[in-house]
């Protein structure tokens, strides 16, 4: 497989001096979603983003961030993180030999992307106040010189991340009608307008799907109070046409576990809010929508393991699990 970069070297800020840190990041999956477009009446696909090297779409971004970082010379990287950019930015530092350190919220951060961020090499860090005020306390650390940011304020990430609009117009011959995604930050979001535009195959109606609890909700990886992204997002929803669309944590549970069930696809919960949003988003019968299916669900198997059914154990006898399985 092509390194993201190399595919699309001449829409990326990269030239021949650049050296590409890669993890075999892009060219991920867009399922057809038959069951519940079938539910929904829609044509629904996936974009199925949880495929990436560390289980999320921020490896996109960040191929090019520590590419960027280790051209310029840096000695480390830093982010804030609600957990997948922690993992991502780990991982990518280790691949470069440089020094990652993440700096999250304490006891808001699922343990498995922690688990995963450590296990790469990072010096974790937990503060005790929320992902706002651990991310200016990053950017004050990088303003010092030390180390390089790359949460989606280093412009770098974006520039990675737009890539994932070129595969969908590629795959579809164009851009969907619709595209449904979780809204955090709002790079991710920016991002793709910043794709479709620069593809120049049409606009979707962009919907970003958020929390009604911003800084409490289940969906751990948008639990973010303050968007540093939300004037673009706001301006992107305004000019397709979209929606902004703010989702109590059942009705993100409900998407995760459709998602699991007719589909076969085990995203982590904030991740189902594109498909949640649907349902209030006014799509049309046969509007052909892509929701943005953000981590895979082993990002966060303590909510997995605490919403599925437990096993039933039974003797070794095929009447008795027989019977079970009924």
């Amino acid at each position: 497989m092509r390194p993201l970069i190399e595919r699309y070297r001449n829409r990326l800020p990269v030239d021949d001096s650049t050296p590409i840190v890669s993890l075999g990041e892009g060219s991920t999956p867009l399922l057809p979603a038959p069951r519940l477009s079938k539910r929904l009446g829609a044509d629904v696909f996936v974009k199925w983003e949880g495929a990436n090297p560390t289980g999320s779409f921020k490896d996109r971004g960040m191929t090019v961030a520590i590419s960027k970082a280790l051209e310029q010379g840096a000695g480390g990287v830093i982010c804030a993180s609600t957990g997948n950019t922690a993992a991502s930015a780990a991982a990518y530092a280790a691949r470069a030999g440089l020094q990652a350190v993440v700096v999250s919220p304490a006891g808001a951060v699922a343990s498995a992307k922690l688990a995963q961020a450590g296990a790469l090499g990072a010096r974790v860090v937990e503060v005790r106040g929320s992902f706002d005020q651990a991310l200016d306390a990053a950017r004050a650390l990088a303003d010092r010189g030390t180390h390089v940011l790359v949460n989606s304020l280093n412009p770098n990430r974006l520039e990675g991340q737009k890539t994932a609009a070129f595969e969908i117009v590629e795959e579809l011959g164009g851009a969907p009608d619709a595209l449904a995604l979780p809204y955090g930050g709002g790079g991710n979001l920016s991002s793709y307008a910043r794709g479709f535009s620069e593809a120049g195959a049409g606009t979707p109606r962009y919907i970003a799907a958020q929390a009604v609890e911003r800084e409490t909700t289940v969906a751990s990886a948008i639990r973010i109070a303050k968007p540093a992204h939300s004037s673009e997002v706001e301006e992107a929803v305004r000019t397709s046409g979209g929606a902004v669309v703010s989702l109590s944590d059942d009705e993100i549970l409900e998407a995760w576990r459709d998602l699991a069930l007719y589909e076969g696809i085990l995203c982590e919960p904030s991740s189902a809010a594109g498909l949640a949003a649907l349902a209030s988003a006014g799509i049309a019968p046969g509007t052909r929508v892509v929701c943005v299916v953000t981590g895979h669900g082993l990002k966060d198997p303590e909510t997995a393991a605490r919403l599925s059914p437990q096993p039933v154990v039974v003797d070794p006898d095929p009447d008795e699990i027989s019977e079970a399985a009924a």
